[in-house]
């Protein structure tokens, strides 16, 4: 009997547009059709929570089978599917191309289309996931297929993976598959995952390559103390432990430096910044020991100003139920990102020791291991090739990430891999990640689509 979520993948693949294929079989333009199987993925709710990515990997699955490519899929709980396929090739390291299919929660009310509509309108395709990251995913599948199609000897494997959960950490998706899956990732050397891309800002075109991000570590902060009625107060109270540990980590901002790749970072925007900006982008490494400048950038930009130190931001906050009841318990969770250039267990020996003598317990709810991709590679340098081919006089610079994605894991593995995808956007079309009324431009999706096949075919083709 087919699972419920099984029945409505193909439903919702049957209703894709006959038009996909050619009377004689052959797909037709690559941007049109990519365009198409968008709009119908952007319509299946893999909204995180629940996730239920399974629905993900029923549409896969089915065009998978149109194109007579083997696929493979597990659930790393009900309902929370993974799925991979693989073009055999030679034996340099294999590429693997990496897609999330969860999507963050919309609010409709403050959206001017439905959130999972697929509509299309002034020339955008709207919908939850066009930007994060079905748009990606699909141009993923789209290069994938013209590689398989095109039937040329490959110099390596290329696998595209798509999996569950990276919206909430990625445990039931790449983290999941490293574990149990070993084998989809042994022997690959590269990665494409979503993380940076192409930014249009007049005639300027800019491509960041992300290839670090700064690695969570999310912590609890508990203290304990003599409970009672709101109108006796002590002389301290759970509560007061606790404001007086966030009112020490609030005034002891974290010293800021500057990694090595956060410093190519800001001496690539030197290159187009204006002048009084771009002297000290340059020198970050001077910038940041003069007084006032870092609270001017965090002023100005706190994406920047984030990269230069590590940051925690208080996030929640719980001691009594009752306005009248001092709690027995009270407790605060912050969000804690830290420069890839040590262990979260060295940041959490410093959060200890800044806390030291308050009565306060601390436990680590999540953290990730830190990795940075070198960008002397095949991949790498590709890139360069095809920024300097199809966009002259544009550039590429290595991101660091502030947030981050499910690389963090694939880095780990000694597999280099870079947030990018070949799509040129203008810096408005940004908004919309995670935000109301995303959408990506059609006319940019179906470039980078083209894109993407063709910065492919420089890694692949011997």
């Amino acid at each position: 009997m087919l699972s419920k979520y099984l029945l409505l993948g193909l439903l919702l693949i049957a209703a894709l547009p006959a038009t996909l294929f050619a009377s004689n079989g052959q797909a037709k333009d690559p941007g049109a059709e990519a365009t198409e199987w968008l709009q119908a993925f952007l319509r299946v709710d893999t909204v995180n929570p629940p996730g239920n990515e399974s629905r993900a990997v029923d549409f896969y699955a089915e065009i998978f089978d149109r194109e007579g490519i083997v696929w493979e899929s597990a659930e790393s709980a009900p309902g929370r599917g993974n799925i991979w396929a693989r073009i055999k090739g030679g034996d340099e390291p294999a590429l693997i191309l990496l897609q999330h299919t969860d999507v963050v929660p919309s609010n409709p009310e403050y959206w001017s289309v439905e959130p999972l509509s697929g509509l299309i309108r002034d020339g955008y395709l709207w919908g939850r996931g066009a930007l994060d990251m079905k748009g990606t995913g699909i141009s993923h599948l789209a290069a994938f297929l013209a590689l398989h199609r095109a039937g040329k000897p490959l110099n390596r494997d290329v696998i595209f993976l798509a999996t569950a959960d990276e919206e909430a950490g990625g445990k039931f998706g790449v983290g999941w598959m490293v574990e149990h899956h070993p084998e989809v990732f042994a022997g690959a050397g590269l990665l494409l995952n979503e993380g940076g891309g192409g930014s249009r800002s007049g005639d300027q075109v800019v491509f960041g390559v992300e290839v670090t991000q700064k690695v969570p570590v999310w912590l609890r902060l508990t203290a304990e103390g003599t409970p009672g009625h709101g109108s006796s107060p002590r002389s301290t109270s759970a509560v007061d432990s606790l404001i007086g540990a966030l009112t020490r980590l609030q005034g002891n901002p974290f010293p800021a430096r500057i990694i090595a790749p956060v410093d190519a970072m800001f001496k690539s925007m030197a290159l187009d910044a204006p002048a009084e900006q771009a002297a000290v982008f340059t020198d970050m490494r001077s910038a940041i020991k003069q007084p006032g400048y870092l609270q001017q950038l965090q002023s100005d930009s706190p994406r920047l100003h984030a990269i230069t130190r590590d940051t925690c931001s208080i996030t929640r906050l719980q001691g009594s139920s009752k306005i009248n009841v001092i709690p027995p318990v009270a407790w605060a969770e912050i969000d804690c990102r830290i420069l890839p250039d040590r262990p979260a267990s060295a940041f959490i020996a410093d959060i200890n020791k800044l806390l030291e003598g308050r009565g306060i317990l601390v436990t680590e709810i999540l953290s990730f291991g830190s990795a940075i991709s070198t960008t002397d590679t095949v991949l790498y340098r590709a890139i360069e090739e095809f920024a300097n081919e199809r966009y002259p006089g544009s550039r590429v610079m290595p991101a660091v990430l502030g947030g981050f994605t499910d690389s963090h894991f694939t880095r780990e593995l000694g597999i280099a891999s870079y947030g990018f995808s070949p799509v040129v956007n203008s810096e408005r079309d940004y908004v919309g990640i995670h935000g109301n009324d995303e959408r990506i431009n059609i006319a940019d999706f179906r470039e980078g689509v083209d894109n993407l096949i063709y910065l492919l075919g420089k890694v692949v083709y011997p």
